[in-house]
């Protein structure tokens, strides 16, 4: 199953509500279970290379059903996965990129969020989250 559009435009707009809040003109781009692009919206005077940045925090957090900041704890040098942002086209592997998880528990798609700090673009990611589910998926044994 899919995040579909009516979903994907909820998840965007809750986003931009947040990133609004927080005074931060972000990017936010919505996957869908197979990491391709569904949604995606540029806030007035976000930066352009947030464009990018957001879409491939989804893709990250898609790809790996983790948000992007627990794959960058594990892609630190001497860490197992050192080096692993320069597969599959190129990886985010700091904080704003979410799973998104449905109330089965199923992986529908994925979140990511540029334009801030990591941590104000990992609070907007869980504003639109939540507006269909959670980031939680099954623990992976790679997962710290």
């Amino acid at each position: 199953m899919h995040v579909n559009c009516e979903q994907a435009e909820r998840i965007i707009d809750a986003a931009i509500a947040k990133a609004r809040e927080t005074g931060v003109p972000s990017c936010v781009a919505v996957v869908d279970s197979g990491a391709n692009l569904k949604s995606f919206r540029r806030m007035d005077d976000a930066w352009v290379g947030s464009i990018d940045v957001a879409i491939k925090k989804a893709k990250t957090a898609c790809f790996f059903a983790m948000p992007s900041g627990e794959l960058g704890k594990l892609s630190q040098p001497g860490k197992p996965l050192y080096s692993i942002e320069h597969s599959n086209e190129g990886l985010i592997t700091f904080p704003g990129g979410l799973p998104i998880v449905d109330a089965d528990g199923v992986l529908v798609g994925a979140i990511g969020v540029s334009g801030g700090t990591v941590d104000n673009d990992h609070a907007v990611a869980q504003s639109g989250v939540a507006v269909i589910g959670v980031c939680d998926v099954p623990k992976h044994p790679w997962r710290t």
